[in-house]
């Protein structure tokens, strides 16, 4: 099967189920056309996943793909940006045409639970390398960033940390129980958090999605605004399953690990207190924002750790 055989059959359909009023031309000319609706900003960010880096050795296409849409889609979250379209550029050591269909149909289902069209992209012959760009769009000047944290400020994380970090230790497990099984599923099929993102706008002062881990992540805000924090660790979310699993553990798993593709944001006490029940119970809060540099975790016995991933010191 050739390349452009290749496209027309397992990405052409997809374009076209998911077309979206914003994405003016899609696959098929030399370049796609997005339009961006008045007075709204583009966003857009891309993600270069490496087989045997970022994903392991035959891992199945389908989650695959999944997870490589998601991890791309939580960079839109952290701006609060609204999901437009994405394009994919891959190499494949071969066109074996069972990988292609599961890869289809997994990006298939996550571009329609993200609300990302297929825009367009490349296929070429190499190591099996996926690189995907997305785009969204934020009212104009309103995008979250990561320099707008100041002093007395909250430190909230969205849902539980630490699961796909400790799921890295079970992907060759046969008939795994219950408790690994969920934190597999973190793993496998991450959840960014594109409408929370969004209902954020105008309320937090910064915002970063947990791709490299709590500290490092949380690192970058500070960092980026000029400040620092003190955290609390026994207020770091952990699920009950990685707590089972890891025991006193857990919070080292949710501090230095990365995948789970949360979001960790800073707000005012103000804007807190004025969070509709549906959006405040989603987050946790876990700290404030200081005018002393540094990060400083209240209650942490734990060895020092690592200070997230880094593509040229770590492997996953």
């Amino acid at each position: 099967m050739g390349e452009f055989e290749l496209i027309r059959r397992y990405f052409q359909p997809m374009a076209a189920r998911l077309a979206t009023p914003c994405l003016v031309l899609g696959p098929g000319d030399d370049c796609a056309i997005q339009r961006v609706p008045a007075g709204n900003d583009l966003v857009f960010s891309v993600d270069t996943l490496v087989e045997g880096v970022h994903f392991p050795e035959a891992y199945p296409s389908r989650i695959l793909a999944w997870r490589a849409l998601a991890a791309a889609a939580s960079d839109l979250a952290a701006m609060g940006a609204h999901p437009v379209c994405f394009t994919l550029a891959m190499t494949l050591p071969e066109a074996d045409e069972d990988w292609l269909s599961g890869f289809a149909e997994g990006l298939a289902d996550a571009a329609a639970n993200f609300g990302l069209a297929l825009a367009g992209g490349d296929t070429t012959r190499g190591p099996l390398v996926l690189t995907i760009q997305v785009h969204g769009t934020v009212p104009e000047g309103r995008g979250l960033l990561r320099s707008g944290a100041e002093a007395d400020d909250l430190v909230c994380v969205s849902g539980c940390l630490g699961d796909a970090g400790a799921a890295l230790e079970y992907l060759t497990v046969s008939n795994p129980e219950d408790d690994v099984q969920s934190v597999l599923q973190r793993y496998h099929q991450p959840q960014p958090r594109l409408e929370l993102g969004h209902q954020l706008i105008d309320v937090a002062s910064s915002a970063i999605d947990i791709s490299d881990g709590l500290k490092a992540d949380l690192g970058h805000i500070l960092a980026a605004s000029g400040v620092g924090a003190t955290i609390r660790a026994a207020d770091i979310p952990v699920s009950s399953p990685l707590a089972r699993l890891k025991g006193q553990q857990a919070v080292s798993y949710a501090l230095h690990s990365g995948d789970d593709y949360e979001l960790c944001v800073t707000l005012s006490p103000e804007n807190w207190g004025r969070l509709p029940p549906n959006i405040r119970n989603q987050l946790t809060v876990i700290g404030v924002v200081e005018r002393e540099p540094g990060l400083r975790i209240q209650g942490w016995q734990g060895a020092a750790g690592s200070n997230g991933f880094d593509h040229f010191r770590s492997m996953s």
